[in-house]
């Protein structure tokens, strides 16, 4: 489910945005639950006539005691004491129908928020996850995190407490504006133009709420990213001492939060003082009125006590509609965000007619053909790139820190689309290629094995369908089976968020694990030992030389001890490529291969 497209900018949109376009954004996800949202709105029908129906019996109760011609014909054939109870009965029974029939529809509207929160919430969780790498590398992960939770459940409140709310008070309005013009036109007359101003003041103030609210969330945003980032840095805040000066940067953004909380508060009680007075304004106006009236003998108690009844029930819906619009502006606000997410474009996209590579076929050739890309627009960081890699070839990437060599793994995994040029595997362009299939014919193992909150077997299938048999062989290839079962639970211990409770060694170690179970034809290792102690290290490079067997491998190692053996190797320089060959024909070069050795073997 995407919105449509809003090109204006984050900044302008909460002024031009309309409210009305911001409710069509959401009005896919009501009609998924259009029979509860229809039943709720049935529902609102019986509560406002039970809601009007009360000031309208204590009206003829005073006018049954007082003996007053207004009274109903029926309780004129009856005595006080069974006319009280008769009106009392009646008084309770519309008490329980609208308490009932209240708390009835208030689970619907709640339900129905609840599953629009979670509609939205996995719609933008699956497109966050299918954007592209250069999404993340601008956006930080603190400002996904508050629009994923705090802005996602703002948007329930849009159906839930606001719109089937307010289609309940401006239905209730409408009730008790027929009810008193059925009973008395001149004093209805005046407490409907005293809803006049009175409408165009909450518009006001809720207009101003609105653009106060947009940056409240932004603050948020601001001050959530700060959060995460010195919680996943909270090692190199303490080794560095700067606790407090990080403590003072937090405080400065979260007064700037709560400047902008602050102004929505004033206007948020400005609508609720406002309104406050303006019931007691009313009710006074028809003691005044109506007081003149009853003098002229146009008017009887009972009528006035219900029109006093009226003017507080009259602005009791506008009370709570000010409230309820006060949930949709914050449910609109966060309308606004989370489209600035679902609006940004999946520019990494299976292609319409994709084409397929055989498993048993597929031999791992590599190539790329005039290839050019710039993470910046004219900032290119490979330039017009052409090799080949042929099937089973070992063929480590090298160069100065900046070269591009990760770049070309990200380019080759399709994290990042060429800017120039084209990358085929087998023969087939990979934009041609579905990411799954190549993905699978595909394992990269980075220099950081990230670990997921789990046990030791999901961290290894990473959610695939292995069995426990197949999970041991691959650990056992990998020389790794010796140090999970070591482990308390073995391949059921359970590892902590980024895997805490693993030391660097381990965690790299699942990684060639993970590897290794997916048989890949192209097998990618960057800087994959750099984290390993010598005696891992080794323990390592035994079991590679079992995994790369057959395989096409591309190895990146700033150590270039370790690359000695590989069948060729390709020099980076600035994004181009300078030098290719084995190890021993670039030393007879002498160029930037041969600088770069000895350099290393001066410092060793």
């Amino acid at each position: 489910m995407t919105f449509p497209t809003a090109p204006a900018p984050a900044k302008d949109r909460a002024i031009r945005e309309t409210d009305w376009r911001l409710f069509l954004r959401l009005a896919p996800y009501g009609l998924r639950n259009r029979k509860l949202l229809i039943l709720a709105m049935v529902l609102l029908v019986p509560v406002s006539v039970a809601g009007a129906m009360q000031p309208i019996l204590v009206g003829q109760a005073v006018s049954f005691i007082r003996q007053e011609p207004t009274t109903w014909e029926f309780l004129q054939t009856v005595t006080l004491s069974a006319g009280i109870n008769i009106l009392a009965g009646l008084l309770l029974l519309t008490l329980l129908v609208r308490g009932l029939l209240d708390a009835c529809q208030g689970f619907l509207v709640q339900k129905v928020g609840q599953n629009i929160t979670a509609e939205i919430r996995e719609d933008l969780f699956d497109h966050v996850t299918s954007l592209a790498v250069r999404f993340f590398d601008r956006t930080p992960v603190g400002k996904l995190i508050t629009r994923l939770t705090s802005d996602v459940e703002a948007l329930g409140d849009v159906f839930s407490t606001g719109a089937i709310g307010i289609l309940g008070d401006l239905f209730s309005i409408l009730i008790l504006a027929i009810a008193m013009f059925v009973r008395q036109w001149q004093l209805a007359l005046l407490l409907l133009v005293m809803l006049i101003p009175v409408t165009l003041l909450v518009i006001y103030f809720q207009q101003q709420f609105r653009k106060a609210n947009y940056k409240a969330r932004e603050e948020l945003s601001q001050l959530n990213a700060m959060l995460q980032e010195n919680m996943v840095g909270v090692g190199v805040v303490q080794l560095f001492r700067r606790e407090a000066f990080n403590a003072n940067l937090f405080r400065q953004v979260n007064q700037h939060y709560i400047k902008q909380v602050d102004r929505t508060i004033f206007y948020d009680s400005a609508i609720s003082a406002t309104l406050e007075w303006i019931s007691l304004v009313a009710i006074a106006a028809v003691l005044w009125v109506g007081g003149a009236l009853i003098v002229g003998k146009a008017l009887t108690f009972g009528q006035l006590s219900e029109f006093i009844l009226f003017a507080q029930r009259l602005f009791d819906p506008l009370r709570q509609f000010a409230e309820k619009f006060t949930a949709i502006q914050a449910g609109l606000t966060a309308v606004e965000r989370v489209s600035d997410i679902l609006n940004e474009p999946i520019e990494i996209r299976d292609a319409e007619h994709p084409a397929t590579l055989n498993a048993r076929q597929a031999a791992g050739e590599i190539r790329f053909e005039h290839v050019s890309f710039a993470y910046k627009p004219d900032e290119y960081v490979l330039r017009d790139l052409n090799f080949t890699i042929h099937p089973g070839e070992k063929v480590a990437l090298v160069g100065p820190t900046g070269a591009g060599k990760s770049s070309i793994i990200r380019l080759l995994s399709r994290l990042y689309d060429p800017s120039q040029g084209r990358i085929l595997v087998d023969g087939v362009d990979i934009r041609h290629l579905p990411q799954t299939e190549l993905r699978r014919h595909m394992a990269v193992i980075l220099q950081d094995g990230f670990i997921f909150a789990g046990d030791v077997k999901s961290n290894i299938t990473l959610g695939e369908d292995y069995t426990l048999e197949e999970v041991k062989l691959a650990a056992q290839n990998t020389n790794v089976a010796d140090l999970i079962e070591r482990l308390p639970q073995g391949y059921d211990t359970l590892l902590r968020e980024r895997g805490t409770n693993l030391s660097a060694g381990q965690k790299q170690l699942l990684a060639f694990a993970r590897a290794a179970i997916r048989e890949p034809r192209i097998l990618v290792l960057d800087e994959a030992t750099a984290s390993l102690d010598v005696a891992t290290e080794a323990r390592v490079q035994a079991a590679l030389e079992n995994l790369l067997v057959g395989r096409t491998a591309i190895i990146i190692a700033h150590r270039l001890s370790t690359i000695r053996n590989v069948d060729r190797i390709l020099v980076l320089k600035r994004g181009e490529l300078v030098e290719a060959g084995s190890h021993e024909e670039l030393l007879a070069l002498g160029g930037l291969y041969a600088s770069l050795y000895k350099l290393q073997m001066l410092e060793d």
